[in-house]
């Protein structure tokens, strides 16, 4: 099945690059077997713009150069196959050209228009699975529609190195929506830097607050920080083979690693093999401090005597 295109235009949620209505083929696809997996981007991508359109980079099937390669999200998800159970890839777009504070408030409006299409979505087919996965900004969508949707209205949310408040998420997780939704919170000190920055740019909920790349403390939430070697490790094992972190500084390595993709096509295709639980059982009881990967020394390239065994 192909990918469905969506933008948020104003007060409502329309098909991109078409003038049919998206109820209309939302309902055509409502016995389609398999799970609905919303994709959104984050700062910086505009829909429709000829150099920023999410639509012709990691959202599409085949995406190009803008100026980089990105890897395509619904295709390693699983979409593109034409394998019957593929499910419903949704890319949903939005408007996050501007200053950063510009960018987070068409989030959260973005995130009144995608819990109207969510509601949508579970009238048409109430029992199939609705995840979502979005990076950086791009949260703060699924966040606010957690304040909009009834109980049940999301499965899973996997947050790549999100940008929000550890408050306005925990505050998100606690409405009735949010309950019951399971939180992966996806992070690495490769990104502490525009954690930091976030944090100088935009006010916190509350005075004190810390951006979710620094853990996420809720019962229905797991952070899994993938600089970890011994993280790697268990998820490697576990689910779908990760590469280790090559950089001390990368807003987008979340996605761009080698196998990253794979290992959340697993999160979202097998929730009851991988459960909270089962993804907690492996791991460390606090992640790493920030900037403890940018000023770690360097490793050596040399396989010198006193660091042969070294690991």
């Amino acid at each position: 099945m192909p990918v469905i295109r969506v933008n948020v235009t104003g007060q409502a949620a329309r098909l991109h690059d078409s003038p049919r209505p998206l109820h209309g083929v939302l309902r055509q696809t409502r016995n389609a077997p398999g799970p609905v997996i919303i994709m959104t981007h984050g700062f910086k991508y505009r829909p429709g713009s000829a150099e920023h359109c999410p639509h012709d980079h990691m959202l599409s099937l085949s995406p190009r150069p803008m100026p980089w390669v990105a890897p395509s999200w619904p295709r390693a998800l699983g979409f593109g196959g034409d394998k019957p159970d593929e499910g419903l890839a949704i890319a949903f777009g939005w408007d996050a050209r501007g200053a950063l504070w510009q960018a987070q408030r068409r989030a959260v409006e973005a995130g009144r228009m995608l819990a109207e299409m969510i509601r949508t979505l579970r009238r048409l087919n109430p029992d199939r699975p609705v995840h979502f996965l979005g990076h950086s900004m791009g949260i703060e969508v699924a966040l606010e529609a957690l304040h909009h949707l009834p109980d049940g209205g999301l499965d899973r949310i996997v947050s790549l190195t999100g940008a929000a408040y550890r408050a306005r998420t925990r505050a998100a997780l606690a409405t009735p929506a949010g309950q019951r939704a399971e939180f992966i919170n996806i992070t690495s000190r490769e990104n502490d830097l525009f954690d930091f920055l976030f944090e100088r740019i935009i006010a916190p909920p509350r005075r004190g607050d810390r951006a979710i790349g620094l853990g996420l403390d809720a019962p229905n939430a797991v952070t899994l920080q993938l600089d970890c070697p011994g993280t790697l490790d268990y998820i490697s094992r576990l689910a779908h083979p990760v590469a280790e972190a090559q950089h001390r500084i990368c807003h987008w390595s979340s996605y761009m690693r080698p196998g990253v993709l794979g290992f959340y096509n697993v999160l979202l295709r097998e929730r009851d093999r991988i459960c909270l639980d089962t993804l907690r059982r492996g791991l460390p009881e606090t992640p790493a401090p920030r900037w403890s990967r940018l000023l770690a020394l360097p490793r050596p390239d040399l396989p010198l005597p006193f660091a042969s065994k070294a690991s």
